[in-house]
């Protein structure tokens, strides 16, 4: 066995034997294309994909719902709340390569607040999941709109993805945007709201 399992396995929260597993299809899938695995550079490629693995799959792990809970407020504020820019990282489900950009968010309080720095993080679980763009725009949203119970909630995300840029018709420039909202933010004057709220950001 491998001295540094134990480690490894700490690190992760992996067994000693699901880390050895790890380890050895990395290992396999190395030779599988061509490398030598027992070669200066590569020998604790193995380890560093697991742990990287298992660091940008924590998502599965955490619940975003008790995240926002943890945090909630009562306030009688009813004005929209939006945090915008929000920068995230995922993998696509299909390739396995990332897509990245930023996720806008907007809710309309019922009675309840949540912590501002809450919604990113509600982002970063979701995100850090196996994904496809629309189901991460609908899990933030259907998140948001159960745990606070909003009169409404808005999730517009932004998003480059690798599986487009570096193979199959590597358009460089592509921009992917995909939206989702519940409430108040079907009425077409408070969704042009945040929209124009959004897009306005930079000037």
């Amino acid at each position: 066995m491998d001295s540094n399992i134990p480690e490894i396995a700490n690190t992760t929260g992996l067994s000693e034997e699901q880390t050895q597993e790890f380890l050895g299809l990395y290992k396999r899938v190395l030779e599988l294309i061509g490398e030598d695995p027992s070669r200066e550079g590569l020998i604790k490629t193995p380890e560093r994909v697991v742990k990287s693995l298992r660091f940008l799959t924590q998502g599965y792990r955490q619940d975003p719902a008790a995240v926002l809970k943890a945090a909630t407020f009562r306030e009688d504020y009813q004005q929209m709340v939006i945090v915008r820019d929000i920068d995230f990282f995922s993998m696509c489900e299909h390739h396995m390569l990332p897509f990245f950009g930023k996720v806008h968010v907007g809710y309309i309080p019922n009675k309840y607040i949540t912590g501002l720095s809450k919604i990113p993080r509600v982002v970063d679980i979701f995100s850090r999941r196996l994904q496809v763009q629309e189901r991460l725009t609908t899990q933030i949203k259907e998140c948001i709109q159960q745990a606070l119970n909003p009169f409404g909630v808005i999730v517009v995300i932004e998003a480059r993805h690798m599986c487009m840029q570096m193979r199959g018709v590597e358009k460089q420039n592509s921009i992917t945007t995909t939206s989702d909202f519940t409430g108040a933010f079907s009425d077409k004057r408070t969704r042009d709201e945040f929209l124009n709220l959004i897009e306005n950001r930079h000037s």
